[in-house]
């Protein structure tokens, strides 16, 4: 009998890396729950479009402006560099915790180890919040907290849940971006401005991703406190502005800077995609991107 569950097993792993070869998304139960093949599907872009002429000047480390709908580069500046990029790692722990299929309306409790060198945080150690809830505070309102007990909920230690995220990133052929812990607190997990935006679009390839962090603000229910609930603000300001966000994330260490990659969406439907890494100010950050963006648009 053992023999046959192994053999099982066996069979299911093969018909994975079978699928992963296919271009939709397959859900393949296995003994130990859902298992997903991820998509072939992989973002190149086009380095040689970049249009001649002046361009703008900004105060920045890195950065790079991307056509969404066809992958023409419209800028870059240190473009394959790599850096320190803080919470925009939450990204890829989304992506990590969505593969896993997870199930969101679980709950989790924070714990004295989620809440240690976690910066500002409204969620106190003994919340208890459902793994959705989590999802969008450590999305919208950058909770390094939210992000540890999601790590934990879904692959049992931090450990195991970055070997996933990096070897998320390996499939995806990011060379240059590696991750050490799931919440952007730790200097070394680094990327690039170009990679970044290809973590965006991946990213945005997940229909719940893209809900949260288009959204202004949530309101999350503390599940173990009666009548408690939690407003979580997006981050990035730049869902204040003309333009409509469709996805995005903020970040900052002091390593790092200010730090931010957004897709957006002007009136006439044109999308962009727009990284810009090691900005020296808060603020600074979104109008250096706004700049970037309405240049953009110009070359569109």
């Amino acid at each position: 009998m053992p023999e046959r569950r192994q053999l099982t097993r066996m069979l299911l792993m093969l018909a994975g890396f079978i699928f992963f070869s296919a271009n939709s998304v397959y859900f393949l139960e296995t003994p130990d729950g859902p298992l997903m093949a991820a998509a072939d599907k992989f973002y190149q872009f086009d380095f040689d479009s970049i249009p001649d002429g002046r361009k703008p000047r900004l105060s920045l480390k890195s950065a790079i402006l991307v056509n969404y709908d066809n992958g023409e580069v419209l800028y870059t500046k240190n473009a394959d560099v790599p850096r320190p990029i803080a919470s925009i790692t939450k990204l890829v722990t989304a992506m990590v915790i969505l593969d896993r299929g997870v199930n969101l309306s679980r709950t989790e409790t924070i714990t004295r180890e989620d809440a240690r060198r976690s910066s500002r945080s409204r969620l106190k150690v003994g919340y208890e919040l459902t793994l959705l809830d989590l999802l969008y505070a450590a999305m919208l309102n950058s909770d390094n907290r939210a992000a540890r007990a999601l790590a934990r909920a879904t692959c049992g230690s931090t450990e195991d849940f970055v070997r996933e995220m990096n070897f998320k990133m390996k499939k995806l052929a990011l060379k240059n971006t590696v991750f050490y812990e799931p919440t952007g607190l730790d200097a070394r997990n680094v990327s690039t401005a170009h990679e970044v935006a290809k973590i965006l679009h991946y990213a945005y390839d997940y229909e719940l991703i893209r809900k949260i962090t288009s959204e202004k603000n949530r309101l999350c229910r503390v599940v173990n406190r009666r009548n408690t609930h939690l407003r979580m603000a997006n981050t990035n300001l730049i869902v204040h502005s003309r333009y409509k966000v469709l996805s995005g994330k903020t970040g900052y260490i002091r390593a790092s800077d200010y730090c931010l990659t957004t897709l957006v969406e002007n009136g006439e439907g044109q999308r962009l995609t727009c990284v810009v890494l090691g900005v020296p100010g808060d603020r600074l950050r979104f109008r250096e991107a706004r700049r970037l963006v309405e240049w953009g648009f110009s070359k569109v």
